[in-house]
Order: C-alpha cells, then sequence, then structure tokens
C-alpha cells in the first residue's frame, strides 16, 4: 500500500481494497478515521521485522505486452515493503510500532526513513548500511483488471545476524505487546521470534507464500495470516477450511488462522479451548452453510461466525472451534485503483484488533 493514501480499514476487508481514492493521510483524516473506532488498546506498542522499500508505481492504459513501448498515465514515488506497510497501517491506527529492517545510505534510504518517522514508525532499530542500495519495486497499476505486477530488487548488501546486537533485540522487545513478522529476514527474523517466544510476547505471522525459513517462525506464531493459496500449499488440504484444520492442527500454539479471500473477502478459524466438545460438524458443510448468510447486496463489511463445535476434515483431523467468515467491502470501481498493500493494510487492522481484544480481556 502507499504509505502516502488514507486508511478505511475494517478488520474483514478485502485485498482489493487497499488503494481507495479517499484521504492523503493528514492529520484531520486520521483524527477523523480515529474517531470511528473503538478506544485504543491500553498497551499499544508493536514491534515488525520486515521489509521496507520505495514504489516506483506507474499506471498503464493496459498491461504491457513483451517488447512493447508505451507512456505512463500516471507515477508515483511512495514508500512500500510489506512490514513498512503493516506498521504504517497500525500507527494510523493508533498503535506505537517500530520496525526492525535495513536499508542504504542511499537517497531511497533516506526516504524511507523520513517517511517512516513522518508516519509515526519507530526507526531507531533500522540498520542502515554504508554502501550498496536500498530495497525498491516497480509496480505496474492496470486499470483495466484492477490489478497490480511488481518487480522487486532487495536490498543490497543483505541483513545479516551481526547486523543486530544482543541488546539492540533486548531493547526493541522491552514493552511490546505484540510481534509481527513478515517471513522476511529470514534468520533475524527467527532470533527475534525465540526471544519473544521466550518473553511470552505474542507473535503474528504472515504467510503470503511458502518462503525458506518460514516454517520455523510459524511453530513461534500465536496467530497467522495467510494469503489465499497459502493454506493449501501448504498443508496438501483439498479445500481452504480442511486446510485451515490442517493448519491448526500442526502449529499446536496458534490461536488462529485468517485467510484473505480478495474480493469474496476473508474466512477466520479461531481455536477454542472450552468449546462444549458435544457437537461434530464438518468444517467445509459447516463454512457453505455459513456462506448462505451472505446478503450479495450489502456494501460494508459483516462478520459471520459460528457456534464453538468441535471441527472436523476427513483424512485430517479435529479441532475445537470456529469459523468466521468476513465478507468484503464493495468499492466503487471508480474509486478503487488497484491492490497494492490490501494485505498489509488487512493485517495492520488485525494487529490492532488483536491489541484491543487482548487489553480488554478477551481470551479463548
Amino acid at each position: 500500500m502507499s504509505r502516502r493514501q488514507g486508511l478505511h480499514i475494517p478488520l474483514f476487508d478485502s485485498e482489493n481494497v487497499a488503494r481507495v481514492r479517499m484521504a492523503s493521510g493528514s492529520a484531520s483524516e486520521t483524527a477523523q478515521l480515529s474517531s470511528s473506532l473503538p478506544p485504543l488498546p491500553e498497551k499499544r506498542i508493536v514491534l515488525g521485522c520486515g521489509g521496507a522499500g520505495v514504489d516506483y508505481l506507474a499506471v498503464v492504459k493496459q498491461f504491457p505486452q513483451p517488447d512493447d513501448k508505451m507512456r505512463c498515465v500516471s507515477a508515483k514515488v511512495e514508500g512500500g515493503g510489506n512490514a513498512a506497510n503493516t506498521l504504517t497501517c497500525t500507527a494510523r491506527l493508533g498503535l506505537r510500532p517500530r520496525l526492525i529492517t535495513k536499508v542504504a545510505n542511499d537517497g531511497l534510504g533516506k526516504n524511507i526513513l523520513d517517511e517512516l518517522e513522518s508516519d509515526g514508525v519507530d526507526t531507531k532499530y533500522i540498520v542502515v548500511s554504508k554502501d550498496g542500495n536500498s530495497p525498491f519495486t516497480y509496480v505496474i497499476v492496470d486499470p483495466q483488471t484492477k490489478t497490480r505486477t511488481c518487480i522487486f530488487t532487495p536490498g543490497d548488501p543483505p541483513m545479516v545476524l551481526d547486523d543486530l546486537s544482543p541488546s539492540s533485540v533486548s531493547s526493541a522487545l522491552s514493552g511490546t505487546s505484540l510481534v509481527y513478522f513478515d517471513g522476511r529476514l529470514q534468520e533475524t527474523a527467527l532470533v527475534i521470534a525465540k526471544e519473544a517466544s521466550n518473553l511470552g510476547i505474542p507473535i503474528l505471522v504472515d504467510a503470503e507464500r511458502k518462503r525458506e525459513g518460514l516454517d520455523d517462525l510459524l511453530n513461534l506464531a500465536d496467530y497467522v495470516v495467510c494469503s489465499a493459496k497459502f493454506p493449501q500449499a501448504w498443508t496438501g488440504a483439498p479445500t481452504v477450511p480442511s486446510a485451515l484444520i490442517a493448519m491448526l492442527l500442526k502449529l499446536p500454539q496458534t490461536k488462529f488462522v485468517i485467510v484473505t479471500l480478495g474480493e469474496s473477502g476473508s474466512v477466520m478459524l479461531e481455536r477454542s479451548l472450552h468449546g462444549p466438545g458435544m457437537d461434530n460438524m464438518d468444517v467445509d458443510n459447516l463454512f457453505n452453510s455459513l456462506k448462505q448468510n451472505i446478503d450479495d447486496s450489502s456494501i460494508m463489511p459483516t462478520c459471520f461466525p459460528s457456534e464453538v463445535v468441535m471441527l472436523r476434515a476427513d483424512g485430517i483431523g479435529q479441532v475445537t472451534g470456529r469459523i468466521i467468515i468476513g465478507t468484503a467491502e464493495k468499492i466503487p470501481p471508480s474509486e478503487l485503483i488497484d491492490t497494492t498493500g490490501a494485505g498489509d493494510a488487512f493485517i495492520g487492522a488485525v494487529i490492532y484488533g488483536t491489541l484491543f481484544l487482548s487489553s480488554h480481556g478477551h481470551h479463548n
């Protein structure tokens, strides 16, 4: 998501609503947004570890064919990177985020730091290399299909364990209520995750796609947010609901898994430790029955939770919990720009909601 865009992020928004012509992120607009939200969590410090960079966005009339030459309709240079986007979202929602990442001492790196600081993200734990280049991405925006195509150039030199001292890790974790990982900077992320786990700090992992080292993070995760394809790709289960069962069985520490489904909204499987244990229901049948409640004419996002039951997936196993289906807000085509960073904004809202519920005594 362009970090200069305004926010309009219900907790169960879809991946298709991130870049909307709504607000420029001014103080008055942020205040207006905050007034529509629940009270802020008591504990608001969030630590994130992952990507930050610069996005070069080019809007074209249609996606180019090989060897094409074309003019862009409009162009922007804006902040990007999964972790940076997500933490910017949490800052605009009133939380106090800190970011661990690495940039270079170049023009892009300075812009990244300046923009994050102006949005309220604590940058003192960001490593700045003397030489090399900061991460950047070319983003081709196709307004016809409402999609974006990303070409990523990683930062160089890459982040290594020696970049962050044990005292810096301890300082970054001090007072933190939740730690978030976007699946990048694997070695550094795992060191931070292990220390957070030892301190009893909850961990949320973004499982966008299978990556080296991601399984180690998932094994420590209290909460997981996935892209649409990840659960089945990771578990081999035949359907998304059955894959969620498989994920909770493989990750006994995880309290919930959320899957974003684009314009179809999202679905959560939340583990319960105190279920009635009397009703045994097929997870796919329950999922399909909940979908029958969706009103296609409704514009605003709505949640449809099941009761807490014993959920089973044939050939996989069973867990006690409940399914929650969330619909997506319907954005008029004239307002929808593209999907850049929509998942990052979604996760930022999930972090906000998780801390809010935790601080107000809502537990499994």
